[in-house]
């Protein structure tokens, strides 16, 4: 098994809470990852549709066999069992690191416990493999269009699956059941539809009405399957920068995937040389930029704290990093060239906001140095910048 980069946290966070909440895309590592780290708990999973039905028939009486604590894999095909998880956990308050949650719906999730674990539960998101955890792989020196071709779902590494083989059935399987778990959708064709349309979108801002008029849905409809992408881990949202929180929460968002591989599949990207040729290579670079940056955050158990910004005037920046000294801006290239101007949005930047520790560019090529108080990184030395 690859060494997950989340699990030193998983472990002491499990010293701290009575329980743990593992979650992420489907396929994604949770259940390998909580099996291996908990191996003496009992393993028990909701999609069994035995074990969920003994569970949702008795409650009580099915947790009772585990007072001693259990992962529970994809728990949220059980909500009915948080409150009494609740008793049980209560019931033994010094006992740490009890249970172990799995689940691949975020918001869905979230709610049941916000309602029953609140103070009792810690939090990480697992996302596929980041670029950091194949490094101590035989993958190590893969190149950059086979890593977003490939994206980094593990059962594509261990059992050298090809990407054109593995993701249309990853879709199907996600459109024709986890979908109709959140939300009963009765045109699936129409959804499948949307989801290739959101893919052309990737690194650009959400237009509803745009998106609802190729899809032939009305804007309402766009926004709650949107909705379904988020609460599923299949895309997620960069919001844009705005030092008034009311102006942040009111402008529109830009559109990512949790895998690049994902996208290039509803792209119909079938190999590398088809990537380096596409219109949205680099905006494909961008996402995947934007998920290593995640992926960092979110092993060490902390949340996104990364934005865009963009002016009136076409002035832009393609990630902040917003921290307590100030935004930090970051520029991503998909060019293994160094030019000048691609520290234009980062120069006019610094005169609005002066006195910024650090500015980080990322491109594609080889070297990485230091160019008028600006960091310029190389792809493989992501880690550096979180």
């Amino acid at each position: 098994m690859i060494n997950r980069d989340a699990a030193d946290k998983i472990r002491e966070l499990s010293n701290k809470f009575p329980a743990i909440g593992l979650l992420g895309p489907r396929q994604s590592g949770k259940t390998t990852l909580a099996k291996t780290l908990f191996s003496s708990k009992p393993y028990v999973s909701f999609e069994n549709q035995d074990t969920l039905l003994a569970a949702s028939t008795d409650p009580r009486a099915f947790l009772a066999k585990y007072s001693e604590g259990a992962v529970f894999d994809e728990i949220q095909r059980a909500p009915h069992l948080f409150s009494y998880l609740q008793g049980i956990i209560d019931e033994n308050s010094s006992k740490t690191g009890l249970f172990i949650l799995t689940g691949s719906q975020n918001f869905l999730l979230l709610e049941n416990i916000t309602q029953s674990l609140a103070g009792r539960i810690a939090f990480i998101y697992l996302l596929p493999f980041s670029y950091h955890e194949l490094r101590k792989t035989e993958w190590n020196d893969s190149a950059l269009d086979f890593l977003m071709l490939h994206g980094g779902y593990p059962r594509l590494y261990d059992k050298a699956i090809a990407p054109v083989d593995y993701y249309p059935n990853y879709i199907l399987t996600y459109v024709e059941r986890d979908v109709r778990q959140v939300k009963n959708i009765n045109d699936l064709t129409i959804f499948q539809r949307f989801l290739k349309i959101c893919a052309t979108r990737v690194g650009q801002i959400i237009n509803y009405a745009s998106i609802g008029n190729d899809c032939g849905i009305d804007q309402k409809t766009v926004v709650s399957w949107l909705g379904i992408l988020e609460t599923s881990f299949i895309a997620t949202t960069l919001k844009p920068f705005y030092n008034n929180l009311g102006k942040r929460l009111l402008q529109m968002p830009k559109l990512y995937f949790y895998d690049t591989g994902l996208c290039c599949s509803l792209l119909e990207i079938e190999n590398e040389v088809q990537l380096a040729n596409h219109p949205l290579r680099g905006a494909l670079f961008e996402n995947f930029v934007l998920l290593e940056l995640l992926k960092q955050r979110f092993n060490k158990g902390l949340r996104s704290n990364f934005y865009f910004w963009r002016d009136r005037t076409g002035n832009e920046i393609d990630i902040l990093l917003d921290r307590s000294t100030g935004a930090i801006p970051i520029e991503i290239k998909a060019s293994s060239t160094y030019n000048k101007s691609f520290l234009k949005g980062i120069d006019y930047w610094k005169k609005i906001q002066p006195g910024i520790p650090q500015s980080f560019l990322i491109y594609t090529g080889e070297s990485s140095f230091q160019q008028q108080e600006t960091e310029i990184i190389n792809w493989k030395e992501l880690n550096t910048i979180a």
